[in-house]
């Protein structure tokens, strides 16, 4: 499974009045770029080395160009903005908006990317940190009007279309059988997750830096609020992905142990229905990478509500 789709652009690809406005809110020539690994969104998301010796992170898109990636960057500014200082987050520096691009402007964050396939210290670390990030958002920072509804649910539209449900066969018989009590699950998402705490909502290995002093949590265009396990459930679906068994982490961790089984089961099913339609209603023109990434991720989290019994309940 790739960890970084295949359309971002280069700094020497940006127009010339673009480089110069961003230029201009940095405050300082920008003397090399480097494009940064992680993520799948089009656009710029390059480290720009600047003339006074600083140097700063830069995601832009176009909206003409990349529409939607362009409106999750205004949405992560505003995000971001609202953001404690003292979590483990970006710190917004400034912005970009000419009325065709935008540009969000970041302090750098030392840090590399989580290793694949997933080790258990690193995996254990940034566990332990997600603890302490709930109690930094919790309660949440920022105003829900700023926030998009949560990227969940999709199998009662899967049910509306031939199609699609052809192709959720070819990847996955057992969610195909299952439709009904999938739908079911998903629809209890404004009752079982519910809460205060403001989430990440993409928690993914390609979203989080490892560094010397910490953990941190980048990309933050698909927050919403809800209940502090949404996000450890997130990471551990992926985790999954590589072949770890994410029951015992979560029967460990602060955040899950406690939780009704059913939540998580709800949010397992929600989280599967959206990226497994993500994939079987996707036009030729989406990224193939971004593709294989969504299906790999709704296959684990299936697996792992499969493992949980959501099979032996369906079939009495």
């Amino acid at each position: 499974m790739s960890r970084t789709g295949g359309r971002r652009i280069l700094w020497q690809d940006l127009p010339p009045e673009v480089r110069r406005g961003i230029e201009s809110r940095v405050g300082a020539p920008v003397i090399s770029a480097r494009s940064q690994p992680g993520g799948f969104s089009e656009g710029l998301a390059s480290l720009l080395a600047l003339a006074d010796g600083r140097r700063v992170f830069v995601k832009a898109a176009s909206r003409v160009g990349a529409s939607a990636v362009a409106e999750f960057h205004l949405r992560e500014i505003a995000i971001t903005a609202c953001l404690p200082a003292a979590a483990p987050v970006p710190r917004l520096l400034g912005s970009y908006d000419d009325g065709v691009w935008v540009a969000g402007i970041y302090a750098e964050i030392e840090g590399c990317l989580p290793g694949r396939p997933w080790r258990h210290g690193e995996l254990s670390r940034v566990l332990d940190a997600l603890t302490a990030l709930s109690t930094d958002l919790t309660p949440a920072p920022v105003a829900p009007a700023l926030l998009a509804a949560p990227r969940l649910g999709g199998w009662r539209a899967l049910t509306q279309s031939a199609g699609a449900m052809t192709r959720l066969a070819a990847i996955t018989t057992w969610a195909a059988d299952r439709i009904d009590d999938l739908a079911a699950l998903e629809a209890d998402i404004d009752r079982d997750l519910a809460g205060r705490t403001l989430l990440h909502g993409d928690l993914y290995g390609f979203n989080i830096l490892l560094g010397a002093d910490g953990v941190s949590v980048v990309d933050w265009p698909h927050a919403w609020i809800g209940a502090p396990f949404c996000d450890v459930v997130t990471l551990l679906s992926s985790a999954s992905v590589d072949g770890i068994d994410p029951e015992p982490y979560a029967r460990d961790h602060p955040l899950t142990r406690d939780v009704d089984p059913r939540r998580v089961d709800v949010l397992l099913a929600a989280h599967s229905g959206f990226l497994l339609r993500l994939v079987t209603t996707a036009s030729p023109s989406v990224d193939p990478s971004l593709i294989e990434m969504a299906s790999a991720l709704g296959v684990a989290c299936l697996r792992w509500l499969q493992e949980r019994g959501l099979g032996s309940k369906a079939r009495r």
